[in-house]
């Protein structure tokens, strides 16, 4: 399964410590808990901040209930970080020891948007659904992959799930009414 969509800055979140990361952290691990009961094995993201990162570590948190879940970081080229400020390279860093496969889908520094179209053919041509963090009331850098999804759906056996901010809203109400419930005892 393809797991993408927003980046960090598009969902407001400038620190680990957001109180947000925690809440999407749970609504991803519900999500993929269930995925895993039916099966899944493989989880693909790319490596962005965001979701993708986010994504990668829920996976690696669910290892011990999950054994044969496995999480395979995907950049789409070479020198993928590099612009980045130190501090997000060094959790980037950590994160890549920690997945279970890590690679580059063009061995290239970065030259043209072409390379992150042809990464999202990879991530689709290798993958048998994408759960996608996205709402068409709320674009953001996400919509490019969600549509290329629907197209490659038109024409393969695609399962596209989309998480989208009610989605999101029940999520969080459900992680506090848990998280209260938990306080009180």
């Amino acid at each position: 399964m393809w797991v993408t969509g927003y980046r960090s800055y598009e969902l407001n979140i400038y620190k680990d410590s957001d109180p947000k990361v925690e809440v999407l952290k749970s609504i991803l691990k519900d999500a993929i808990r269930q995925k895993a009961e039916d099966g899944l094995e493989w989880v693909l993201v790319g490596g962005q901040s965001g979701i993708e990162q986010m994504t990668a570590e829920v996976v690696c948190s669910m290892k011990k209930e999950f054994p044969e879940l496995k999480v395979a970081m995907m950049l789409p080229y070479s020198d993928f970080e590099s612009r980045w400020k130190e501090e997000r390279k060094a959790t980037f860093a950590l994160l890549k020891g920690q997945v279970d496969f890590c690679a580059t889908v063009s061995s290239e520094e970065y030259k043209s948007p072409q390379q992150l179209r042809n990464w999202q053919k990879f991530m689709l041509e290798h993958t048998e659904e994408a759960l996608l963090v996205y709402d068409s009331e709320f674009e953001g850098k996400p919509k490019y992959d969600v549509l290329a999804a629907k197209k490659y759906a038109e024409t393969h056996e695609y399962n596209i799930v989309t998480i989208d901010m009610d989605w999101l809203e029940n999520g969080a109400r459900e992680f506090f009414e848990r998280k209260n419930e938990n306080d009180l005892q």
